[in-house]
């Protein structure tokens, strides 16, 4: 993979914007700060954050064993994901192949910056079709999405399959890693220096329980993250999610909830094993379930006539009749489950269409 020929030609003329804070790093000392034109009255969040969020990313790469310079942060991961779209793929010319059923942002953002989205569905097991994959390919193709454990469905992609299209694929391999702290399988960074072509996501929203501060994580090479750095907005994290997440990943309660979370989904999968109506619990990596059931948009309403609000994933390719539902706390759990009871018992008089 030769990057340079990746980078859209405005990209690599671009120069970046320089703010205030990229002049002066050391803005946490006790100067008089007159270079960024903030309000001077002192209320806690009166001042630029630190455009880099250095603390932030000294400790995510404490946590992954990486570099700080191997790591992008985003207003979430859609953020992140849409930098790499706007950085090398060039509008109404270039392709990126995604692998259906799976997160739709793919689609979306592709859409949103002019870029045509090749889908090349996942097979029965909902693996990768490695070989209709490289088919698609074509010399404008520029990124691959594999989605890992993979949303809507939860699985894992099998590490052969991914393993052959780093190697065969000469343009950019991202795989989202949102919930790969759900699962037993080992995170691809272990492998990052390894692959030249590779991007990997993950977020705090999912194991980490700060969906609300919108961070998103993207690993690469310093070379990928240098030429995503052009064009990040310069102050893209506030100040108080940068706090906030620092306080909160120090306080290390991720194996705890984590733990705690797969104890539920396993109870849950244990109970959606006894109903009747469901004819499919597909294998999970995730904080979800898919299920197939006997028809989705009844028991979805049943669901909500309930107060429960689950997923009707039915009109996902593969996913006919499925529902995704996510996992709770215990009593959340215990509750499902005894709903479940009358789910079984009760006659599926009407049916909503």
């Amino acid at each position: 993979m030769n990057l340079e020929n990746l980078i859209r030609e405005n990209v690599k003329k671009l120069s970046p914007y320089s703010s205030a804070r990229d002049e002066f790093e050391q803005f946490t000392k006790p100067m008089i700060y007159l270079d960024a034109n903030e309000n001077p009255f002192t209320n806690g969040m009166n001042r630029y954050p630190d455009p880099q969020q250095k603390e932030l990313k000294t400790i995510i790469a404490d946590k992954n064993n990486v570099q700080k310079e191997n790591i992008l942060l985003g207003n979430g991961s859609d953020e992140v994901l849409d930098l790499i779209f706007r950085v090398f793929c060039e509008p109404n010319r270039d392709n990126i192949i995604t692998l259906p059923p799976t997160y739709g942002m793919y689609g979306v953002l592709a859409n949103i910056n002019a870029i045509e989205n090749r889908e090349v569905f996942l097979n029965e097991e909902f693996q990768p079709n490695v070989d209709a994959i490289l088919n698609a390919v074509d010399s404008n193709t520029k990124i691959i999405f594999l989605c890992s454990p993979n949303n809507p469905t939860g699985n894992s992609f099998d590490d052969s399959a991914v393993i052959k299209i780093l190697n065969q694929f000469k343009g950019l391999v991202v795989i989202d890693e949102a919930y790969i702290d759900f699962s037993n399988e080992v995170s691809w960074l272990t492998v990052l220096k390894d692959f030249p072509n590779l991007i990997i996501t993950q977020t705090l929203s999912k194991a980490y329980a700060m969906a609300g501060l919108r961070i998103g994580i993207l690993y690469a090479s310093r070379e990928i993250i240098s030429v995503l750095n052009k064009i990040k907005p310069p102050y893209n994290i506030n100040g108080l999610s940068q706090e906030t997440a620092v306080k909160k990943l120090l306080q290390n309660t991720l194996s705890t909830q984590v733990r705690k979370i797969l104890v539920e989904r396993n109870k849950l999968i244990e109970a959606l094993s006894k109903c009747e109506f469901v004819e499919k619990i597909y294998p999970s990596d995730a904080n979800f379930i898919l299920i197939k059931v006997d028809d989705a948009n009844f028991r979805y309403q049943q669901f909500i006539d309930n107060g429960v609000v689950v997923r009707n994933r039915s009109n996902q390719p593969l996913c006919e009749n499925c529902l995704r539902i996510s996992i709770g706390t215990k009593e959340e759990t215990e509750q499902i489950i005894e709903l479940l009871k009358t789910f079984n018992n009760a006659e599926k008089s009407i049916i909503y269409r």
